[in-house]
């Protein structure tokens, strides 16, 4: 990740180039401009040192001193508490809360059908990519209220859902034109210099 190092860290992310997941945990790193070792793996087999330290055999994992993290969530929440600033959730509990539920929803209705769009059944991948278009259509007027994802500032949750929109094209996604507060909103995500720097060359690729 090419960013200045203004923190000093021991910390080493085992990350897969193309994963969404691993790229929403770098993005968080790049906008809190944090120095990590990053550990790309390439193909299916696992290096044997984080079959060692990950019982789930999962990307991306995140190693910090003696802690161990994997899931996703996990560790940009760890990363928010442990590098506060620039804050990435909200300090009251009811709007952090809030920040949660969208997590969870981002996770739940959009995350989750990816792996039946990357699956080999053409059929339920048609499913899905209609399902995710048309979900995404729906909310897109909401993108009209603020410049964030529900938010006057940026979040864990536009962390989330900006490598998500950063690959439709991948996916085989093309939003209609009844989304476009949408795709106005995703423009200003990727032209943020942390999301520029949180991109692996193979990510680049797809825009």
């Amino acid at each position: 990740m090419a960013l200045p190092a203004s923190r000093r860290s021991v910390m080493t992310l085992y990350s897969r180039a193309t994963c969404p997941y691993c790229h929403r945990v770098r993005m968080v790193l790049a906008e809190k401009r944090v120095s990590v070792d990053i550990i790309n793996i390439d193909g299916a087999s696992l290096p044997e040192d984080l079959l060692d330290l990950n019982p789930y055999n999962t990307l991306p994992t995140l190693t910090d001193r003696d802690l161990v993290l994997y899931n996703s969530q996990i560790i940009m929440e760890y990363l928010e508490d442990r590098y506060p600033h620039p804050p990435l959730m909200p300090v009251d509990p009811v709007s952090k809360a809030r920040t949660r539920l969208f997590l969870y929803r981002i996770d739940h209705d959009w995350y989750s059908m990816l792996n039946d769009i990357a699956g080999g059944d053409e059929k339920a991948a048609g499913k899905a990519r209609n399902a995710l278009r048309d979900s995404l259509t729906v909310v897109a007027p909401t993108f009209k209220q603020k410049p964030f994802f529900m938010s006057d500032e940026i979040s864990l949750a536009d962390c989330s859902l900006a490598p998500l929109l950063w690959r439709l094209p991948s996916y085989g996604i093309e939003l209609p034109v009844q989304a476009k507060p949408l795709m106005q909103y995703a423009e200003r995500m990727f032209a943020r210099e942390a999301f520029r720097a949180s991109l692996s060359s193979a990510e680049r690729e797809i825009r």
